[in-house]
């Protein structure tokens, strides 16, 4: 089991989220965060003071997936998020020790699988 977070640019979710759902990978968090990566610093001037706006506004996905499907998640978030410049974003993946899911106390690999909603 795996943990991929990917940071990617806010325009880019949509496109991101309509590729994994393609994919059917589901169960992701969505968060929005602030980062600095190779991006130039922009400079702006506020009420006479000038100051550098080092952060700037991501988006991070936090998704929990099995071993058969890492790969594909991956690939949908290069393909989708991908704009060829500097400020695209990372993709991290960690290893995951254990999961659980709550409503069921499913374990594991049990536990990240999509839940058919019948």
């Amino acid at each position: 089991m795996k943990l991929i977070k990917a940071i990617i640019r806010p325009e880019k979710l949509s496109d991101v989220l309509l590729a994994l759902f393609q994919r059917d990978i589901r169960g992701l968090t969505v968060s929005r965060v602030r980062g600095h990566g190779g991006e130039r610093e922009e400079v702006e001037t506020y009420r006479g003071t000038t100051v550098r706006m080092e952060l700037t506004d991501k988006i991070m996905l936090d998704i929990g997936v099995s071993e058969s499907y890492l790969q594909a998640t991956v690939d949908a978030i290069l393909g989708a998020a991908q704009t060829g410049e500097v400020g695209d974003g990372k993709i991290f993946v960690l290893p995951v020790e254990k999961v659980y899911r709550i409503r069921t106390g499913e374990e594991d690999h049990a536990a990240v699988t999509p839940v058919d909603s019948d």
